[in-house]
C-alpha cells in the first residue's frame, strides 16, 4: 500500500510543478501591451487561468493530504500497539528496578595501575664508573725550590 501511495505522491508532485510553471505571473499583464498577449489565447482569454488555478489547488490539497497520512502512518500505523523495549531505544539499557530489588551500583571504569619506570641499566660490554672512587693518598707538603734571582 505504501508503494502505491508513494508513486501517487510523486506523480502529484510532478503534476503540481508542471501546472505551476505553466501559469502566468502577475507581471505578464504588462507584456500584453507590446504584443505578448496573443500567446495566451490557447485556453481562451480567462479560461487558462481558471483551469490552471483550480487544478493546482486540488493537486495541492491531495499532496498535503497524502503527506499528512504518510506522517501519521509512520508514527502510528507501522508500530505494534503494545509498548516494548524496542520503542525505548537507548533508554532500554537502563531498566528501572522492581519494588523489592536493590539497584546495582553502576560500573565505573578505573584507570590502569601505574607501571614503575624502569631504571637505566648499563649495556653489556660497556664500562661503568666504579661505585666509589678510591681514596687519594694523603698529600704531604713538598718543598718547592726557591726561585733563582734573576
Amino acid at each position: 500500500m505504501l508503494l502505491i501511495l508513494n508513486v501517487i505522491y510523486v506523480l502529484v508532485a510532478i503534476a503540481m510543478i508542471a501546472l505551476i510553471l505553466m501559469q502566468r505571473g502577475a507581471g505578464a499583464q504588462a507584456g500584453s501591451g507590446f504584443g505578448a498577449g496573443a500567446s495566451a489565447t490557447v485556453f481562451g482569454s480567462r479560461g487558462a487561468s481558471n483551469f490552471l488555478t483550480k487544478s493546482t489547488k486540488w493537486l495541492a490539497i491531495v499532496f498535503f493530504g497524502i503527506s499528512l497520512f504518510m506522517a501519521w502512518y509512520a508514527t502510528h500505523g507501522g508500530k505494534p500497539k503494545a509498548a516494548s523495549e524496542q520503542d525505548l531505544g537507548v533508554m532500554s539499557q537502563t531498566a528501572t528496578p522492581k519494588k523489592n530489588e536493590v539497584p546495582k551500583a553502576p560500573v565505573v571504569p578505573t584507570a590502569p595501575a601505574a607501571q614503575p619506570i624502569p631504571q637505566a641499566t648499563p649495556q653489556s660490554g660497556s664500562q661503568t664508573a666504579p661505585a666509589a672512587a678510591p681514596a687519594a693518598p694523603a698529600a704531604t707538603p713538598e718543598k718547592q725550590p726557591a726561585p733563582q734571582g734573576g
